[in-house]
């Protein structure tokens, strides 16, 4: 066990400014939010697609991916590391799990934002207190929290992965809008449209937020 007396912040030589100077735009963290099948991962690519035309430096950490790495559930930790490892490290889906899921990934943006990376991250993050507490561990203004606002019943219409059917049907519990709450943002940067307008619209609505915020230049 680490005794945390012995763990010591370490200042890095190249700040933060100098990196974001060489960059030439701020780092930050634009946080989707919203239902399963709202669209969150298809704006987060569709506008890391457009910033990387631009010149922006940004980075997309999606749901899937990263509980196949950083946050593997039990079954994979299982079998890859043994019961023991499973249970420390792997995380399910119970309010804690999503807890320390959101916890890991918001420290993990925000290692990149202080890079001078923009971050993008597309995850459900169901509880408002969870996005809230990941907010106040950044300045302000670092942390833009966009809900991706899709109706449940467009969400199960389009249902990609076939989970709200097995949700509906008992086979996947603690489901984010079926039998598990999903808490709206009370005072999101930005709300997306995403079941009347384009991934592309919604990709450049979100860049002229950043170009407003001085965060990229007008033509990056």
């Amino acid at each position: 066990m680490t005794n945390d007396t012995n763990v010591t912040w370490h200042e890095h030589q190249v700040s933060r400014s100098l990196r974001e100077s060489m960059k030439g735009h701020k780092g930050c963290v634009i946080w989707f939010t919203g239902l399963s099948g709202s669209g969150k991962s298809t704006v987060a690519n569709t506008l890391d697609h457009k910033l990387h035309q631009m010149g922006v430096h940004s980075a997309v950490l999606d749901g899937d991916n990263v509980r196949h790495a950083l946050n593997a559930g039990p079954g994979m930790l299982r079998g890859a590391h043994g019961d023991d490892f499973a249970e420390r490290f792997g995380l399910g889906f119970t309010a804690m799990d999503r807890e320390e899921n959101i916890r890991r990934i918001g420290a993990v943006a925000h290692l990149f934002s202080q890079a001078g990376i923009i971050a993008l991250t597309a995850f459900i993050s169901p509880y408002r207190q969870d996005r809230d507490r990941v907010r106040r561990t950044m300045d302000a203004g670092e942390f833009i929290e966009i809900f991706v606002d899709t109706p449940l019943d467009v969400c199960e219409t389009r249902d990609p992965k076939g989970l709200y059917k097995k949700a509906r049907a008992g086979e996947i519990k603690n489901f984010t809008g079926i039998d598990d709450p999903y808490e709206a943002p009370s005072a999101p940067e930005l709300v997306l449209q995403a079941s009347e307008k384009t991934p592309g619209v919604l990709a450049d609505e979100v860049i002229h937020y950043l170009t407003t915020q001085g965060i990229i230049g007008a033509t990056a």
